[in-house]
């Protein structure tokens, strides 16, 4: 009898479930119901809980094998990345914040214009490049830079793809766009620094901006931020709060994470390069600035 007490009390549970998430499924957007990944959680789940197994597992794996080179992949990669963080930008821009869209409140357009779907096919977009970027960890892995697998960097790239499927199934359009907006330039211009860099030492003298790389991320959760609190005062704005206020949570944990490493990084390079010490430069982005992916440092 009790056993039969229990298993009805878990019945009750996981139907509870189900009809918590067949409700919520249900106020999806339909018009992405059909795009990859939108049709259900479980892919991007799947695909994070893999990267997460990854993350664990790879260093050991890779402990006593060679590093790969793949110097040729990530130039190319790097330079892909810039062109659809780019295309992505402009996109959204043109979706709405280029032409008629807010500062302040702007709800989503559900409708099936054409501009209201361009805005949520550059968003569902920015969410694609939140997997492919699940790359840069395993560049580090493979080419075994396991100092740079730090929890700043997989809590970033772990955290995105699912916080912005939320989005695209739920708003994808309107007040929280602006930050995908921002942030698809910021990416644009970071990842033309890893591509550039990544050419060489022929190039890397030129490129006298790395050192503002940080400083562009951390302005943008400014910006980001400043934006996003409006929501907390905007109190007859047609958008769902809980979105608003997890963009602002997560940012303002990216805000201290960044300060906290540009602080640390940027406080030990000062100290040795008055000790006449040379600074450390990385081939294909700055491990400072918590997004690198690529080559191991070397002394200019």
């Amino acid at each position: 009898m009790q056993i039969f007490y229990l298993t009805s009390i878990n019945m009750d549970i996981l139907n509870s479930i189900v009809i918590h998430y067949t409700n919520m499924m249900a106020l999806g957007d339909p018009r992405v119901e059909s795009w990859a990944f939108m049709g259900s959680p479980f892919p991007t789940l799947m695909t994070l809980t893999a990267y997460f197994i990854f993350v664990y597992n790879g260093p050991g794996i890779m402990k006593d094998r060679k590093p790969f080179d793949l110097k040729f992949i990530l130039i190319i990669y790097n330079f892909f990345m810039v062109f659809l963080s780019f295309y992505i930008f402009v996109e959204i821009g043109l979706g709405g914040w280029f032409t008629d869209y807010s500062l302040g409140c702007q709800p989503v357009d559900y409708s099936n214009s054409p501009k209201a779907i361009r805005m949520a096919r550059a968003i569902w977009l920015f969410l694609i490049t939140k997997y492919i970027e699940l790359s840069d960890t395993v560049f580090f892995v493979l080419r075994k830079k396991q100092n740079q697998l730090t929890f700043l960097h997989v809590y970033h790239h772990g955290w995105l793809p699912f916080s912005w499927w939320l989005g695209v199934k739920f708003v994808p359009g309107g007040f929280g766009t602006f930050h995908a907006w921002i942030n698809a330039f910021v990416h644009t211009v970071m990842y033309l620094y890893y591509g550039l860099a990544a050419l060489g030492p022929s190039v890397q003298k030129y490129l006298w901006w790395k050192k503002y790389i940080t400083t562009l991320q951390l302005a943008q959760f400014v910006i980001v931020i400043t934006h996003t609190s409006q929501i907390i005062f905007l109190r007859d704005c047609d958008y769902p709060p809980p979105f608003a206020y997890a963009i602002l949570i997560y940012t303002l944990s990216f805000f201290f994470l960044f300060m906290k490493f540009y602080r640390k990084t940027y406080r030990k390079t000062t100290s040795v390069q008055e000790e006449g010490k040379p600074s450390t430069f990385y081939k294909n982005g700055l491990v400072r600035n918590g997004q690198s992916n690529g080559f191991k440092p070397k002394n200019n």
